[in-house]
């Protein structure tokens, strides 16, 4: 399994330009590190708002690239709905070429809505609009000359798309927080899913996982698709209505798609959760509440969750809770019980939040890096871990928006 990090570069309210840019050397501090330390992935969030410093992800993360060897670097996500996506393409494809192939893209519909005014866009069309730019973008990576129209953006006749990843072809995931739709579409297109676990119960999301593997063997999902409103189109061509959409390879692009990652046979299955690590399980959990929980409950007051309380957070720190907050032992025990559930091929640690003090993400990240990596591989390498089989038991997802204390609104 692929042990990684991500952020969303956290301001503080107020940061203005010097406190961004403040933030930014510390991004990448933090990821020169996590290269350092062996990790294999490094994902950077997209946001347009004044509580994070990262707008443009392919910039900051090329600046990145000049500063590491090996580590992967990929959006974590790209707000795919509001963006253009010959941009996102040409991007990230100019960040691979920089990096000497080791760029990806994690599109996502995207948790804020910021970015729609600002580009002009009505929420109206959200999924629409993600629908359409996720197969135009399938289609720029399969092909370098590309025939394409739809709805939300002028049409492509045979126009080529500059400059050519070196990864071919460019990795592609799919992101998201717990629509089961959405992991229908990630598995009915042969593209990796990560799924980020941000409350309630890791074994809740298991019912998701199942119906994404579902989806990739071809089994019925009408279900989770209409519930969710969401609409499935091959990533470029199958013939649909109106004038010619992509470059009639779908099927071809689904199969390139389909063992795209590491040379793996299937897509690969991501988790990303918060975590933070300090020598003793007390002192991680007390460090990590202020930052977490101003966070999470400024969030809460724009969506009307409750506020988060300690003894809320502490129940998440535990066992059957969402937080990998704790020990290096602790936190690799939690690891390797999601991979139990999950059997997922990457874990992205989101240790970075609000205002969390930079030495203390560094040290988190260095305890992360030394003791619980080698850990987790050690375990995954034994030989019952090596041939222990997914449990493909399908059930029925439970769907209802899940608030940061673990609890479902009715």
């Amino acid at each position: 399994m692929e042990l990684g990090l991500a952020t969303f570069a956290d301001l503080a309210l107020g940061a203005g330009p010097k406190g961004a840019a403040r933030r930014l050397r510390e991004l990448l501090e933090e990821i020169e590190l996590a290269d350092q330390l062996g990790l294999e992935v490094f994902g950077l969030g997209e946001h347009h708002r004044p509580d994070y410093a990262v707008s443009a992800t392919a910039v900051a993360l090329a600046a990145a690239a000049a500063r590491t060897e090996k580590i992967r670097l990929t959006s974590a996500v790209t707000v795919l709905s509001s963006a253009d996506p010959v941009r996102v393409f040409q991007d990230f494809a100019t960040l691979d070429l920089l990096s000497g192939g080791r760029a990806e893209i994690m599109a996502g519909r995207g948790s804020f809505i910021e970015s729609f005014p600002l580009f002009g866009l009505d929420l109206e069309d959200y999924d629409e609009l993600f629908a359409e730019k996720l197969e135009l973008l399938l289609a720029l990576r399969e092909s370098e000359r590309v025939t394409w129209s739809g709805r939300h953006r002028a049409p492509l006749r045979d126009i080529g798309v500059y400059p050519r990843p070196l990864q071919q072809p460019l990795p592609v995931w799919i992101a998201v927080g717990g629509s089961p739709g959405s992991v229908v579409r990630a598995g009915a297109l042969g593209l990796p899913l990560m799924l980020a676990i941000i409350g309630g119960a890791p074994a809740r999301f298991a019912p998701l996982i199942d119906l994404y593997r579902q989806a990739l063997r071809g089994g019925d999902t009408t279900s989770a698709r209409e519930e969710d409103g969401v609409r499935v189109t091959a990533p470029s061509g199958a013939t649909p209505p109106g004038e010619g959409s992509g470059t009639g390879k779908a099927r071809a692009a689904i199969e390139s798609a389909t063992g795209e990652a590491a040379g793996r046979s299937a897509p690969a299955i991501g988790i990303n959760s918060h975590t933070y690590l300090a020598p003793t399980s007390q002192r991680a959990a007390d460090e990590y509440f202020p930052a977490y929980s101003q966070v999470m409950n400024r969030i809460g007051r724009e969506r009307g969750w409750s506020p988060m309380t300690r003894r809320q957070f502490d129940a998440a720190c535990g066992p059957e809770g969402h937080l990998l907050v704790g020990s290096p032992q602790q936190v690799a025990e939690k690891i390797l019980a999601e991979h139990e559930l999950f059997h997922h091929d990457r874990f992205l640690a989101q240790i970075s939040i609000g205002t969390l003090p930079h030495e203390r993400v560094m040290r988190a990240t260095e305890l992360f890096g030394s003791e619980v990596a080698p850990v987790v591989r050690a375990a995954l390498l034994s030989p019952d871990v090596r041939t222990a089989q997914p449990d493909n038991r399908l059930a029925q997802p439970d769907d209802r928006p899940i608030q940061p204390d673990g609890s479902s609104t009715p």
